[in-house]
């Protein structure tokens, strides 16, 4: 078992690890849920425009990579980084100890919406994915030379989302038209103000470290046990990030679906504190940092449902040279990597020998 910086260990795929984290890591989730939530419920609050407004933080990420970055394809489609934080300062504390103040990503999602904005093909990148890092500038002003076989989520650590954004590019080769972020406390209350989550669990699903506990059949989800729930990997499938990322997935089509359904232009109230509570959580680049945007935003998602969703996680195996972590299938990534340059499906074959999509924990949670 091998140590992180941070003293996290990790496993193999398909290794049950023997001791748990000492972090507990944010979850990409959060930044699509929040998103579709707060783009669902902005438009007709306009009234609140101001409020809103300052409500939101921002990262200019233009002007942080300047022009070291892929061509923009302009063929109407849109492509964006989501990504979850963990930071443990002021609430983020109750999911374990500020390591002096840093943060790291968890996993990150590549939502690509095609031309006409009717379907979305949503890539998962696993934290423990080595692969190459640019240089980057750290927070402190000074350049990281980056390498060619760096741990995944350490960009955001070394040089925040700029860097996350960097590193995406890189992989992918792909411009990233935007930027969305949450942490562990907004997707909480993004989860309450909605009111809960309905899911349907196929199994009981009990994990101590998630502190999640849930019957076999029907649950109402508040936002702890939902937090629990896109954390817990010891309770489902073998046990690892891989499976995780399965339950992750599932939850947001639950979350979709129930957002869709649920009337929110009927309750004025809810609306606006769904508004009010999304921007105070998210943080995007500059270019959709203000209501105006995000509303503009907001009309290329709402005719997407969940069953226009088609979820992958990047193809990836055990890495050669360490198998606590994974690497990328060169041959079956680029196929996803182009395939959503142009704009196409991302064939079967992609994922037919990924260890990403081979597991059934996604199965657990309808």
């Amino acid at each position: 078992m091998s140590q992180d910086s941070n003293g996290g260990s990790h496993r193999a795929a398909g290794r049950r690890r023997r001791q748990p984290p000492k972090r507990r890591r944010a979850l990409v989730v959060t930044a699509w849920s929040a998103a579709g939530v707060v783009l669902l419920g902005g438009a007709g609050l306009g009234y609140f425009y101001f409020k809103l407004n300052g409500n939101l933080k921002t990262v200019d990420i233009d002007q942080a990579l300047g022009t070291d970055r892929p061509q923009n394809v302009d063929n109407g489609s849109m492509d964006i980084l989501v990504l979850g934080s963990d930071s443990r300062g002021g609430a983020n504390a109750d999911y374990g100890p500020d390591d002096g103040g840093s943060a790291r990503s968890d996993t990150a999602m590549i939502v690509h919406l095609n031309e006409g904005h009717t379907k979305a093909d949503i890539v998962s990148i696993p934290r423990d994915t080595m692969t190459a890092r640019p240089a980057c500038t750290t927070g402190k002003g000074k350049t990281d030379p980056g390498g060619q076989r760096e741990q995944f989520n350490e960009a955001y650590t070394i040089g925040g989302a700029a860097c996350a954004v960097k590193t995406v590019e890189k992989m992918s080769g792909i411009r990233m038209d935007h930027y969305l972020e949450v942490d562990f406390t907004g997707f909480k209350k993004i989860i309450d103000t909605l009111g809960g989550v309905q899911v349907t669990t196929a199994k009981p699903i009990k994990d101590d470290y998630s502190h999640l506990d849930l019957p076999a059949g029907p649950n109402k989800l508040n936002g702890e046990q939902a937090l629990g729930l896109v954390r817990t990997r010891h309770a489902v499938g073998d046990g690892g990030d891989l499976g995780r990322i399965q339950l992750q997935q599932a939850f947001i089509k639950a979350l979709i679906k129930q957002v869709k359904s649920i009337g929110l232009f009927d309750n004025p109230k809810q609306l606006l504190d769904l508004a009010d509570t999304g921007t105070r959580t998210i943080t995007t680049d500059k270019a959709l940092g203000d209501v105006k945007s995000l509303m503009g935003f907001a009309q290329s998602l709402q005719g997407i449902d969940a069953q226009d969703m088609h979820m992958i996680t990047l193809p990836v195996a055990a890495d050669a040279l360490d198998p606590n972590r994974v690497a990328p299938l060169k041959k079956e990534s680029k196929l996803v990597w182009d395939a959503l340059l142009a704009d196409q499906p991302i064939p079967a074959e992609a994922t037919a020998n990924s260890a990403g999509d081979k597991g059934t924990a996604g199965s657990i949670v309808q």
